[in-house]
């Protein structure tokens, strides 16, 4: 097999880690970003991963191209912001709202303060999501490493235990729909399309409860000020 064939095939057989990588981030991006565009940097990602990639250092394709595809995606979205005018500002009025509410805050509340409809508040926790996201990969932020549970504190095993529970209520708080999504998209790892297939609900719609009930569980899980 020539080293093109080779790449080549790599490339045949990965279409669908483009597809898988956009589809993870999209509940991450405001409803109306132009996923075709994205896939199309996506791919590219995935033809440069499958030029460089070197098997004999013993790294799966799929894992060594999954960080590049994403990386090129992300870097689209970075020269291409896709937030609008009208967008940044409804962001800036949420924010300022959020700082003003007190704890644990609901969308409902952040619509009320800011005169947005809950729709227009689920965007705007979206779009602060994506600049945030797009922050810490520019920044190049190291992921914190795993502890090693063997000599970890007892204080700290009990500590993770309290936030598994508060977790645990935390989603059984939420709306049926919205757990139900929650559910889908991080345990089952569907995409925005599947689990919009699966709720009969449009793909906007999907996007926007994952966005208000990472919100709301984000809420649950804030320090109260004591």
């Amino acid at each position: 097999m020539t080293e093109q064939t080779r790449r080549d095939e790599l490339i045949l057989s990965h279409l669908g880690l483009v597809r898988h990588v956009i589809g993870r981030l999209a509940a991450q991006l405001p409803a109306g970003t132009d996923l075709e565009n994205l896939e199309s940097a996506g791919t590219l990602g995935l033809v440069e991963a499958a030029s460089s990639f070197d098997p004999s250092r013993g790294v799966e394709f799929r894992a060594y191209a999954y960080g590049r595809i994403r990386g090129a995606v992300l870097d689209e979205l970075r020269r291409n912001c896709p937030l609008p005018q009208n967008v940044l500002e409804r962001v800036a009025r949420v924010r300022r709202a959020y700082e003003r509410l007190r704890p644990p805050v609901t969308v409902e509340a952040l619509a009320a303060a800011t005169g947005l409809t809950s729709d227009e508040v689920s965007d705007s926790l979206a779009a602060m999501r994506m600049t945030r996201m797009m922050s810490l990969e520019a920044s190049g932020e190291p992921a914190q490493p795993r502890s090693d549970r063997r000599s970890e504190r007892p204080e700290a095993a009990l500590e993770r235990a309290e936030q598994k529970r508060v977790l645990a209520a935390a989603l059984a708080a939420l709306p049926e729909r919205e757990r139900l999504a929650i559910t889908l998209y991080y345990l089952e790892e569907l995409r925005l399309k599947e689990i919009a297939h699966v709720l009969h609900l449009s793909e906007s719609r999907v996007s926007r409860l994952l966005s208000a009930a990472l919100f709301q569980l984000g809420e649950q899980l804030r320090p109260r000020e004591s």
